[in-house]
């Protein structure tokens, strides 16, 4: 998901890379026993962001019944952070397979990138515990907002 992936993927570490975002305020708590933020807020920071980009989006076209599964997070840490604040993070779809999502993030605080991220989230079927294909009208309008940027 960084920014040195490949020559045709979105920069991550640019802000203009992305048309959502989420601001989330620094807490307090969230600093490590050196005052930096915790690596592990990073990763609640990311979630924020996801569950609203991803609820936001779905709601928004009509998918707010289809459940989803977190398949996996990475996060590449590229700047120290500090309390007291806020980090703005912007969201975008990076590809969209048959039943999961790729989902891309970038962290920026006073407008300097402090970290990208990037997560699969798979559509999945809580009655029967299994993957489930995205349904075919929600999957051309995720793939035409995947190419947006």
């Amino acid at each position: 998901m960084n920014a040195e992936s490949s020559d045709n993927a979105p920069d991550l570490t640019a802000a203009g890379t992305f048309q959502h975002w989420t601001p989330v305020s620094l807490r307090f708590s969230d600093q490590d026993s050196m005052g930096h933020i915790n690596n592990v807020a990073y990763a609640a920071y990311v979630e924020q962001s996801r569950v609203a980009f991803l609820n936001d989006f779905l709601r928004s076209q009509g998918g707010g019944a289809i459940d989803y599964i977190l398949a996996s997070v990475n996060i590449d840490y590229r700047r120290e952070m500090h309390f007291p604040g806020t980090v703005d993070i912007g969201a975008r779809f990076m590809r969209i397979g048959t039943k999961s999502i790729t989902t891309a993030y970038g962290l920026f605080k006073d407008g300097e990138n402090v970290a990208t991220a990037g997560s699969a989230n798979v559509f999945f079927d809580f009655q029967s515990g299994k993957t489930i294909p995205i349904p075919d009208d929600l999957k051309k309008i995720l793939e035409t907002e995947s190419t947006k940027g």
